[in-house]
C-alpha cells in the first residue's frame, strides 16, 4: 500500500477527532483536536491553530515576492495566491484593485502575507526599499527566455492582468523582463499557470528542497 501524500489522510478529506491522549503542545487547537480537521493543510500542520501554522512558514519563507497587477479585476488572483502559498512566498503583492475573487485561494490566504498598492509605480517603489530586483513575466518583444536566465535571489516576480498582460509603468520599471516559451498557437498562457511557472523556476534555482514536504 502507497503511503499518504502529503494531503492525504485516509479515505476522505481531512482527519478525524484526535484519537489518545491529547498532546501537551500550544500549537494544537483544541476544536479541531475534539472535532477533526477538514482544513486544506499539509497533514504536518493537522489540528495547529492558524497562527501556528502562520508563525512556521514565515519561518522559512523564501526571499521571493509575487506582484499582480489587478487593474481589470483579474480572476487569476486566487489561483496565484495559492500557488504562492505552496512555495512558501514571502508576500503576494495586489496593484489596483483591493478586491478580488478568493475562491481560487482555496483559503490559503488565511496563510499567505497580502499586501495591497494603488500603484505599480508604489509597488515598484516599495521593491526598491526592500532591496528587490523588479522582474516582469511577460511574452514581450525584448524579453529574456525564462528557461536561460538565473533569477535574481531577492525578487519581485510582476504579473500583469490576464489580457492586456504588464503595464507600461511596469516594463519601465522593471530591471528585467522575461518571457516564458511557448510552442503552440495560443498568444499567451494563462496568467496563473505562467505565475506558477515562474515560481517554480525561481524555486529550481534557489530553494532548499531539502526542506520541502
Amino acid at each position: 500500500m502507497t503511503a499518504p501524500g502529503p494531503t492525504e489522510w485516509g479515505e476522505g478529506p481531512g482527519v478525524r477527532p484526535w484519537q489518545g491522549e491529547l498532546p501537551d503542545d500550544e500549537r494544537y487547537d483544541a476544536a479541531l483536536l475534539r472535532d477533526g480537521d477538514t482544513r486544506n493543510v499539509v497533514d504536518a500542520y493537522r489540528y495547529w491553530t492558524r497562527e501556528a501554522i502562520i508563525a512556521d512558514i514565515d519561518a522559512r519563507r523564501h526571499p521571493l515576492h509575487i506582484a499582480i497587477e489587478n487593474f481589470g479585476n483579474d480572476a487569476n488572483i486566487g489561483a496565484v495566491v495559492r500557488t504562492a502559498n505552496a512555495f512558501a512566498v514571502d508576500t503576494v503583492h495586489i496593484v489596483g484593485r483591493r478586491r478580488w475573487n478568493r475562491r481560487g485561494a482555496m483559503v490559503t490566504d488565511r496563510y499567505q502575507r497580502l499586501r495591497h498598492h494603488a500603484t505599480t509605480a508604489e509597488l515598484l517603489e516599495f521593491a526598491s526599499e526592500a532591496g528587490l530586483v523588479a522582474v516582469a513575466v511577460d511574452n514581450i518583444p525584448g524579453a529574456a527566455r525564462i528557461e536561460d536566465v538565473t533569477l535574481p535571489r531577492d525578487t519581485l516576480l510582476i504579473f500583469g492582468a490576464e489580457g492586456p498582460g504588464i503595464t507600461d509603468d511596469a516594463k519601465a520599471g522593471a530591471r528585467l523582463t522575461v518571457s516564458i516559451a511557448q510552442f503552440g498557437s495560443t498568444r499567451s498562457i494563462n496568467a496563473a499557470v505562467a505565475a506558477g511557472i515562474a515560481m517554480h523556476t525561481w524555486v529550481r534555482q534557489h530553494a532548499d528542497l531539502g526542506r520541502a514536504w
